[in-house]
């Protein structure tokens, strides 16, 4: 997957201005590659978890669009690695691309969870 420098400092914004509390959203991908970020709200602000809200009709026009969606959170201080909690709490996003962007070490990764397990994506 390719995450095209617009698209990550898009990312890295939102979630350097949700600190200390993480932040989430959707990446829209068109094949392999990033085009947007749609920034989303944390319902349950937390520095350790994250409940992605988006407007509802927003959400209704994005799944209109031929567009893969990524859910996208940060990590305040610990590694851009799925925590048991996002592992728990993977539900509807279970086996899509699943991006985490830790704002202490500006480190941006991909994942794929699924039935429990934790599968990396290559990131361009």
């Amino acid at each position: 997957m390719v995450v095209p420098g617009g698209v990550r400092r898009a990312l890295a914004e939102h979630a350097r201005a949700e600190l200390p509390n993480e932040a989430c959203g959707l990446v829209l991908f068109e094949g392999d590659t990033a085009v947007e970020y749609v920034p989303g709200v944390n319902a349950s602000p937390s520095p350790y978890h994250f409940q992605l809200q988006l407007d509802p009709v927003a959400w209704a026009e994005l799944n209109d669009r031929d567009l893969l969606q990524a859910v996208f959170h940060s990590h305040v201080s610990s590694p851009p690695r799925p925590s048991r909690t996002d592992v728990e709490n993977i539900g509807l996003w279970a086996g899509q691309p699943y991006l985490i962007y830790t704002v202490r070490t500006d480190e941006l990764a991909a994942w794929r969870i699924a039935d429990g397990t934790i599968e990396p994506i290559p990131l361009a």
